[in-house]
């Protein structure tokens, strides 16, 4: 498309006459996704524009994710949906059943007409890099599970600062940057000093942590919780070929990990509670039926979900640490 047929309606600002220009376009199928729009330099000179007015439309575009422009090469149509008013990119590590509770709090609290595509990197840093690289100018706002990648600080930095949230993980490489998280050495020791005195009747407390997937701030809280009082602790990485130890306090990170000791309960005729005692991270609702009740030290998913919500709409450039609680059931 050689040009741009502006409506020049007396009161509204040229800018808006240029945006209102491109949807005409993209609903009359004259643009459509990947075609290149005409240049700044182009519609400035056409209209008798400044060069700032042009710009500042094409800025409108890209906000809501109409448009990307790529370095050297111009401004390109990105979607035919143009009733969206933000379109938001939306990076997670993977999907479970808290996270769907995070999710759908999250889009239920943005509104009508923003747009949400989902990613998942699997903890795998090529395709965090490749997702990021592949989607540079498509959208809005960039909401970033880092999980415990190393070195995604370095990735981000393709991206506006401004426009990037993290959400779960703030590592120090991420401080620059806006967010909501879990203080999980903090929660994680709290919780645990909330059922101090349920977990003083077990001889051990043993972790089940995973250094590829789970944070190093649980690591690190539960080190602590075990050092101040002076509690036997251990920390493994699997449940393959062990046997339950009788009288332990298991803290499961996973919830496929939970399932497998509620079986080697039943397998190996253990009560749990009283010969094994299981405190689970991360609540969700089958949790308060599985074996009669599962006790867990979790975030609040939900409002998570509608303060990141938040952030995004009213374009909050602030740090917050999501709320923690302990839930006491009959697993302890």
């Amino acid at each position: 498309m050689k040009t741009l047929s502006l409506e020049k309606t007396p009161g509204t600002p040229k800018y808006k006459q240029i945006v209102q220009a491109v949807e005409d376009a993209i609903m009359n199928r004259l643009l459509r996704k990947g075609d290149k729009l005409p240049s700044l330099n182009t519609i400035k000179n056409e209209h008798k524009l400044s060069r700032d007015t042009v710009l500042n439309a094409f800025n409108a575009l890209k906000n809501r994710g109409i448009i990307h422009s790529v370095v050297g090469k111009g401004y390109y149509v990105s979607t035919e949906e143009i009733d969206v008013v933000q379109k938001i990119f939306l990076l997670f590590d993977e999907f479970n059943s808290f996270k769907e509770d995070l999710y759908t709090s999250f889009v239920q609290n943005l509104g009508a007409n923003v747009q949400v595509d989902i990613f998942f990197h699997h903890f795998n840093m090529a395709v965090f890099t490749k997702l990021i690289h592949d989607n540079v100018g498509n959208y809005s706002r960039y909401v970033i599970m880092p999980a415990n990648l190393v070195g995604t600080g370095e990735v981000l930095q393709n991206l506006p600062r401004e426009k990037v949230y993290i959400l779960d993980q703030m590592h120090k490489e991420l401080s620059e940057y806006s967010g909501i998280f879990q203080n999980f050495e903090k929660d994680l020791y709290h919780g645990l000093q909330k059922g101090l005195s349920q977990i003083k009747k077990y001889t051990k407390l043993i972790l089940l942590f995973s250094k590829e997937k789970q944070p190093q701030g649980l690591l690190a809280g539960f080190n602590l919780f075990c050092k101040d009082n002076n509690l036997k602790s251990a920390v493994i990485d699997s449940l393959e070929d062990r046997t339950l130890q009788k009288g332990a306090l298991y803290i499961l990170l996973d919830d496929k990990d939970l399932i497998r000791v509620v079986k080697k309960i039943k397998q190996e005729q253990l009560i749990l509670a009283q010969d094994i005692g299981i405190i689970s991270y991360n609540e969700t609702m089958l949790k308060e039926i599985v074996a009669g009740g599962i006790t867990t030290i979790s975030t609040d998913f939900n409002l998570m979900g509608a303060r990141l919500a938040n952030m995004v709409l009213h374009k909050q450039q602030e740090k917050i640490a999501n709320t923690s609680s302990f839930i006491l059931r009959k697993s302890l």
